[in-house]
């Protein structure tokens, strides 16, 4: 696809002001450091061929930057494109460039420790053979997750299998509540984030100077097979010691942060220290473009100064599970207190704004960082932004209500559009208007007038365009690789049609970790509340593979269950259905017909069977699909 337009002379002007104000000289970045060797060719294939990840598509990232891209953006996805295997400090390595995370291999006694194995067994098995053909055949002896995110456990069974960990020969350590967090993100809103992850990520633009390059975090997502083994060995507190084939990891909790459930580590007798993704070089999310939840700036902070005061000062080389480490104990001291700031800063100023009666729009608009902070390449907002950042932490403290009770009570989208269009003189004045804005280079007011139109009459194709062009100067211009992917995916659906999700929000051995209370809980989300209002169904649901049983009822539009409790005088069940867990979740969640299941002898029924098709009645599935450029 090629997009309709060419970079404006606004934002070309835009573009060269970017060049002309930014250090461009300054080149102290150690991306190449360490540089052992490429995967090539730099793609890589799942089991039938089909392509899960190609590096290569990204080679235009070596010419000189377009006039539609902003030049801080193309100077960082040229960094960030590097791939291969590279030498952290003698005993550490890292694979780079082969999935949106890196996956780092720390040498132990007998074997390879590896920490975070990227999103797919795909990417992580090439990256591991890479290691392995460069360092030796060594066995994985030990698997970190440092965080609750895909990209940092999705490719473990490309590096470790289930046996290995079942015999003890390979340890799984992850922060307190990784497991749960893991599985809530992925399951509960998965479908709604999936969606808009497509858009955040640019999964279906063409990779070019018009389309995309990069997420400021990573490149893209790889798009292969995701899996998930179950941490055995929780790290429950800061300070948390173990030794993993003869290596001393030293572990320190960071909750709220980044991720849910996080942690950095050090490696005392190696002077290293992994951030997992608390540091990068990157201003990171508070609130990520795809949904989830709101992360805390200040508790972030806090971590990051408990990080270099346990830690820092006895480092030479810190490194993360994105980008490139930074090399020499004064310099990765001021790193670390430099991110530090920016999240501090960002929170407090907006928390003194707040107070002072600004509402999140306002301040994300007021707010300038400090000097030694913008010009610091790695605190750049090439994946969260001073915008977002500034509206989620208002999100966190007030909420959706800005506290004008002129906003209490809006219309909803659709009947705003037409009541707006209306009072504007009608679409074609809406029209001609929003074209000469458009000619003078106000695409942010065109976007918002031309989204009136488009939601008031959807087959306003003339709209459409206009939005679509507007999108692309404003994708053109964006310095965070998340805008512009948004707003170059918007485009792109707006001239050809919703992409829908190009990815899974839930793989199979992401479903297999759920708990019986997380299964439940994911489909008391899909009960159509109207619709069950006036039934009551009470079932028992027995689990032979686990030794208890789980009542559900059903009441008032709302699925409620719990174990049940030993000896309880409870009334009794309409029915009750006896199962193991993975049948469960094959029915509820994978989409297998609960009549094949029970025929097959995989479920018994005791008591009122019609009661089963009246549960299974009420529940309702979730669009993939759903429209966000267009009603």
């Amino acid at each position: 696809m090629t997009t309709a337009t060419e970079p404006s002379d606004y934002i070309v002007a835009e573009q060269r002001r970017v060049a002309a104000a930014l250090p461009f000289a300054d080149s102290t970045d150690d991306a190449d450091r360490g540089f052992v060797a490429a995967l090539e060719p730099g793609v890589i294939t799942a089991a039938d061929g089909a392509v899960v990840w190609d590096a290569d598509s990204y080679a235009f990232l070596r010419e000189p930057c377009p006039a539609s891209v902003n030049p801080s953006l193309w100077r960082q996805s040229g960094l960030v494109v590097k791939q291969g295997l590279y030498e952290v400090i003698p005993g550490i390595y890292q694979i780079r460039g082969l999935d949106l995370s890196n996956m780092t291999l720390v040498e132990g006694d007998s074997g390879v420790i590896v920490i975070d194995p990227l999103i797919s067994t795909e990417t992580a098995a090439a990256g591991l053979a890479l290691y392995r053909h460069h360092r030796g055949p060594r066995p994985v002896t030990g698997l970190i997750y440092t965080h609750s995110h895909v990209d940092h456990f999705g490719g473990a069974l490309g590096v470790i299998t289930e046996a290995e960990v079942a015999a003890g020969r390979c340890p799984v350590l992850a922060p307190d509540g990784f497991l749960e967090h893991a599985v809530a993100e992925n399951i509960y809103a998965g479908t709604a984030m999936a969606r808009r992850a497509g858009y955040m990520y640019g999964t279906v633009l063409p990779r070019g100077p018009k389309g995309s390059v990069g997420s400021g975090l990573g490149q893209t997502n790889s798009v292969g097979t995701v899996t998930l083994l179950a941490p055995t060995v929780d790290i429950v507190r800061t300070g948390q010691e173990e030794t993993i084939d003869g290596v001393r990891f030293v572990f320190q909790l960071t909750p709220g942060t980044e991720a849910p459930a996080e942690m950095n580590f050090h490696l005392p007798d190696r002077r290293a220290l992994c951030m997992a993704e608390n540091a990068t070089h990157t201003m990171h999310n508070l609130l990520t473009l795809r949904g989830a939840l709101v992360r805390d700036p200040r508790v972030w902070a806090k971590y990051l100064t408990e990080a270099i005061n346990l830690f820092a000062r006895e480092s030479d080389v810190v490194f993360a599970s994105h980008h490139w480490p930074t090399w020499g104990t004064d310099r990765l001291v001021e790193y670390l207190a430099v991110q530090r700031d920016l999240y501090g800063y960002l929170n407090d100023q907006t928390l003194r704004r707040l107070n002072q009666g600004y509402t999140g729009g306002e301040i994300a608009e007021m707010l300038e960082l400090p000097p030694a902070i913008a010009e610091s390449w790695h605190a750049r907002g090439y994946y969260g932004s001073v915008q977002h950042n500034v509206k989620a932490i208002y999100q966190r403290y007030m909420g959706w209500f800005d506290g004008n009770p002129a906003h209490l009570w809006e219309h909803p989208p659709v009947e705003s559009a037409r009541r707006h269009v209306e009072f504007m003189g009608g679409a074609d004045e809406v029209l001609r208007k929003a074209r000469a804005a458009y000619d003078s280079g106000d695409y942010r007011w065109v976007a918002q007038v031309v989204n009136y139109v488009i939601f008031a009459d959807p087959a306003n194709d003339a709209a459409k365009a206009l939005q679509a062009s507007t999108f692309e100067q404003l994708g053109y211009g964006a310095e965070n690789a998340t805008w512009r992917n948004f707003y170059l995916s918007g485009a792109y659906e707006l001239r050809y049609g919703p992409f829908g999700t190009p990815t899974k929000a839930g793989s199979s051995t992401v479903l297999a970790a759920m708990t019986v209370d997380q299964i439940f809980d994911a489909m008391a989300l899909r009960v159509d509340g109207p619709k069950a209002w006036n039934q009551r169904v009470v079932t028992d649901w027995e689990f032979s593979d686990e030794n208890r049983v789980h009542r559900l009822e059903l009441r008032n539009g709302r699925l409620t269950h719990y174990d049940r409790p030993a000896g309880a005088r409870l009334p009794d069940p309409d029915a009750t259905f006896t199962l193991t867990k993975p049948t469960l979740i094959r029915v509820l969640l994978a989409g297998e017909d609960f009549g094949v299941a029970v025929a097959a002898g995989h479920i018994a029924i005791d008591g009122d069977v019609t009661k089963l098709s009246e549960l299974i009645g009420v529940f309702d599935a979730p669009d993939p699909d759903f429209a966000i450029v267009t009603p």
